[in-house]
């Protein structure tokens, strides 16, 4: 009995790169807002991921020299839920001091989450896109984030203002506006 086989020709030479190795700060979306991901705490009920900022701020912002690290401080942002999960960021901010001008300043934090914040700027971003576009009740963006009602109310209110309403361009491009007999 004779086997018929195909003759196997070699199409192309391609050679398969190995997967890049896993980033967590771009798979959490901490790349735009400057901290780097250093661990991961995962809970049953919750997720927290530990970061520094990137870059070091030990120049002083009174006399320009380089300033002493004097320790660091914890501080805790709700950032948007990933699986379904509240996500806490333990975000490590350098303290720093210059005894010579006696001045002492912490590393910036603002492109991460504004003064006195305790939502991350992605964390009020995704609970205002819960509410506009997924028409969830502050309700359960408070439950996905982590956080008390008031917290998610007032990052909603304040996202919708500086995201919406501040926007001059907002209406550019618009000719006609059509208004509803029960508005």
């Amino acid at each position: 009995m004779e086997v018929f086989t195909l003759p196997i020709q070699k199409t192309s030479t391609c050679t398969t790169l190995p997967p890049p190795s896993p980033d967590l700060a771009t798979f959490c979306r901490l790349d735009e807002l400057g901290p780097i991901a250093i661990g991961q705490y995962p809970d049953m009920t919750a997720r927290s991921l530990e970061c520094r900022l990137a870059e070091p701020d030990p120049w002083c912002h009174h006399c320009g020299t380089e300033g002493v690290s004097r320790g660091t401080i914890a501080r805790r942002l709700s950032h948007e839920p990933f699986g379904h999960r509240p996500t806490t960021l333990l975000v490590r901010v350098r303290r720093y001091r210059w005894p010579g001008c006696g001045r002492a300043w912490r590393e910036d934090l603002s492109p991460a989450a504004p003064s006195r914040a305790k939502l991350s700027r992605r964390g009020a971003r995704w609970a205002l896109e819960a509410v506009v576009v997924d028409h969830l009740s502050i309700s359960r963006v408070a439950a996905g984030l982590g956080v008390s009602w008031h917290t998610a109310n007032d990052a909603v209110i304040d996202a919708r203002r500086e995201l919406l309403i501040d926007d001059e361009t907002r209406l550019d491009g618009v000719t006609t506006i059509g208004v509803d007999e029960h508005v």
